[in-house]
């Protein structure tokens, strides 16, 4: 019980950082961040296996990418907090010549990001490149990425998805932010995509849910679970059920703050609704 209020305070410190990050630059996207916030803090606080000194290669280590880059808000305040770079400097968030841009890059030399993840509908090949580079190179250890669920609706991931199981990449575990928006509205009504599960497991995927994505414990439980089924010569999919906007009352269960910045007021609430635990940057 400890280690989860940990982890659970954790989360909610983040999620304050999200919030005062787009509404000082007026800027940025804070429903998905928000709804992968549980993602995040469980990925490197318990289950990456990484190394404490960032460096490109990865190799000897866990590596992760961004697919959805958008959503960067969550990916810097994590990193900062897991001690990649100082926490302080989410205060240059979307500014001019700072190292943490909207979309994360890779020529500021932000420790903790390997790739540029702007343009949707790309991460799922990279992570498939770097998984194979991985069994190339005789390293054990995985690569994790994460999509969103809309995001799904570009065709170079089927391509990747394809061959990541005719290859039997099974060192490669991709989570889908299964939160049902995107920009313009329900995933459902922008373009319908059915069954995300019986569509990877018809291109030879092992699939999973974790069906509580903002629980903290079953998201570690359910990470845990998707690690253990790696090595089995298929690679692995994880259905992440979240809400977006999660945590804050008024951003939840809409695409509307998808990439919208709250006001003074509106902050205000957020903030309230997520006390500081490990201290404000």
């Amino acid at each position: 019980m400890p280690k989860t209020k940990q982890l659970e305070d954790f989360a909610t410190q983040v999620r304050r950082d999200i919030l005062r990050q787009v509404h000082k630059v007026n800027s940025g996207h804070p429903g998905g961040s928000l709804g992968c916030t549980e993602f995040f803090v469980a990925l490197y606080q318990e289950v990456l296996d990484r190394k404490d000194d960032f460096n490109m290669d990865g190799i000897g280590e866990d590596i992760f990418f961004l697919s959805n880059g958008h959503i960067s808000p969550v990916y810097y305040s994590v990193l900062a907090r897991s001690g990649y770079f100082p926490v302080e400097e989410l205060n240059t968030f979307r500014l001019i010549n700072s190292r943490l841009q909207g979309h994360p890059t890779t020529h500021e030399g932000l420790p903790g990001i390997r790739i540029a993840s702007g343009s949707l509908g790309q991460g799922m090949s990279v992570a498939l490149g770097a998984a194979q580079a991985k069994k190339l190179n005789n390293d054990s250890h995985l690569v994790y990425s994460l999509h969103g669920d809309g995001e799904l609706q570009e065709g170079q991931n089927w391509e990747a998805i394809m061959y990541a199981s005719g290859k039997k990449v099974d060192n490669l575990i991709a989570t889908i932010d299964l939160n049902g928006q995107q920009i313009d509205g329900s995933t459902d009504d922008v373009l319908a995509m059915g069954s995300l599960k019986a569509k990877f497991e018809a291109f030879g995927w092992d699939v999973m849910e974790i069906k509580e994505g903002n629980n903290i414990s079953a998201v570690v439980e359910g990470l845990k679970e998707a690690k253990n089924r790696t090595g089995k010569g298929k690679p692995v999919c994880v259905l992440l059920h979240t809400v977006m906007g999660n945590g804050v009352d008024f951003m939840m269960h809409t695409h509307a703050w998808h990439g919208k910045a709250p006001n003074d007021e509106q902050l205000e609430i957020g903030l309230a609704q997520n006390p500081e635990t490990l201290g404000d940057y």
